[in-house]
């Protein structure tokens, strides 16, 4: 066998190897980069989109709230013409809901950016389809919502820092979420559609003030005195006097009417001893009251133990589990609403003194002897009867915000109130079960030095007498709760 004339060297193969890792590890370095790329895409985008979520959720709650504490629910036919002032009067822009819900939307950033654009929409309807559509409010300042207002907002974010995720189809480099969110007032919901049963769903509202408050709306008429309109129809729920009033007069319907809420018991005595024994049971009445009408009795609603949040203010020298309920919360199963007697009216305590002091810790009111003006708690203008809608809620002095005079969104003076049957009478002592067929929100102006407490009606909640309502209740801190819900 001829050897080759030829031979390679050990040195020449290497040579020729050489510079080979260089390559590979350049070919390397692209595909690692690459993927780094694609990951740092994928977090960015995946963050920004739970962080549009998280914006979009916030907005829509925020602005559902308003619309709860407008009282634009109870007046579900838009009698009062008030839609437009909450969503916006003309083009959307304008209205106290939407503004929130954009400010509320801006101040949650999106990939470290405020999101571009903040849509905020309205339905016109309730229940599962929601109405007839969206609209930025420009249609719906005449037109009736039903029960249930809904709020759609969508935050939108362009220009995201992405590399490569283009390949997947996302050209504008954008994000966006969308929201729902619904003011749930049960009132009537199972006569609109709003429930497929027919049946109404209840809410059971936290933080309940023990005042119990027969179902007489004491401005339906001028000194109806126990005969006054109810309400709620505790059949069906409805508010029977839609419609959102100025003034504090309740001329245009129930939201908004202004008056004095007197404890049924006598001045004197541990115990509530009823001012009008012989009706024994609260009502209406013209010929009672320190500073005149219209008034409406309450009687003290039996309190649990523990109570589950006490104020962080001294509420009297006993600091009883009736005061800790008016300043803190009581338990919210000692208020359901639609069950027949699970709740009970306690006689056996006079709340006089006690609902001046939890009332003046609660709101922070400094002087019960001047019940025409702030001293210190949050305060409509004017006082006790605005005069504009939706209703300016303005910072008292003792405010723990610090904002005095501005207005603001929420208030320690909005509390909730159970209505009951008063078809049934009340024992004049002891206890005695009761059936509640709503919730009464209210805002409180003043309280005096007899428990007698000045209110403004924020809302009106209504159930069924408790054969009617289904399910499990809705529940909030207010009788209007609100609640992120399915988008469309």
């Amino acid at each position: 066998m001829k050897k080759s004339l030829f031979r390679r060297s050990r040195g020449f193969a290497l040579n020729r190897e050489r510079g080979v890792t260089m390559i590979l590890v350049a070919l390397a370095m692209v595909a690692i980069i690459a993927m780094a790329a694609l990951s740092i895409d994928v977090i960015t985008l995946y963050l920004a989109r739970e962080e549009a979520q998280r914006s979009a959720d916030s907005a829509a709650l925020a602005a559902a709230k308003i619309i709860a504490l407008s009282g634009l629910t109870g007046d579900p036919s838009n009698l009062s013409l008030q839609w437009g002032a909450v969503c916006g009067p003309d083009d959307g822009t304008n209205g106290l809901a939407t503004r929130v819900a954009k400010t509320v939307a801006g101040q949650n950033t999106v990939g470290s950016i405020a999101a571009d654009a903040v849509t905020v929409n309205y339905f016109s309807g309730t229940g599962s389809t929601m109405g007839s559509g969206t609209s930025d409010c420009t249609t719906l300042s005449s037109t009736a919502f039903g029960v249930n207002p809904v709020v759609n907002v969508q935050v939108r974010r362009t220009s995201m820092p992405t590399f490569f995720s283009r390949i997947w189809g996302n050209t504008s480099n954008s994000v966006s979420a969308t929201a729902t969110a619904e003011a749930f007032n049960s009132s009537n919901s199972g006569n609109v559609g709003n429930e497929t049963t027919g049946s109404i769903t209840p809410v059971q509202p936290r933080c309940v003030k023990p005042w119990v408050v027969p179902n007489l709306d004491p401005l339906s008429s001028a000194g109806c005195n126990g005969n006054c309109t109810p309400f709620v129809n505790s059949s069906t729920g409805a508010i029977n006097r839609q419609g959102i009033s100025l003034g504090g007069a309740g001329a245009a319907g129930v939201i908004g009417e202004t008056f004095w809420l007197e404890p049924d018991c006598q001045s004197a005595g541990s115990n509530c001893t009823l001012l009008n024994p012989g009706s024994i049971q609260p009502t209406a009445n013209t010929a009672l009251g320190t500073y005149g009408n219209p008034n409406l009795l309450y009687v003290p609603n039996q309190v649990g133990t523990p109570v589950i949040a006490v104020p962080s203010c001294r509420v009297g020298d006993a600091s009883t589990a009736l005061e800790q309920a008016i300043a803190g919360c009581d338990q919210p199963t000692n208020y359901s609403c639609g069950v027949v007697n699970a709740n009970v009216v306690d006689m056996s305590t006079n709340p006089r003194s006690q609902t001046t002091d939890a009332v003046q810790c609660l709101i922070q009111q400094g002087d019960t002897g001047d019940v025409t003006a702030s001293s210190g708690q949050d305060y409509f203008n004017p006082f006790g009867a605005p005069a504009s809608y939706p209703y300016p809620i303005l910072a008292g002095s003792s405010n723990p915000t610090g904002l005095s005079g501005t207005q603001i969104s929420t208030s320690a003076s909005i509390v909730s109130l159970p209505i009951y049957d008063n078809s049934k009478t009340i024992n004049g002592v002891g206890q005695t079960n009761v059936t509640f067929v709503g919730f009464l929100q209210v805002f409180i102006n003043a309280v005096d030095a007899n428990g007698n407490l000045n209110v403004t009606v924020l809302n009106v909640s209504g159930c069924s007498n408790g054969s009617g309502s289904v399910g499990t209740p809705v529940i909030g801190n207010s009788p209007v709760p609100v609640r992120l819900i399915t988008p469309p």
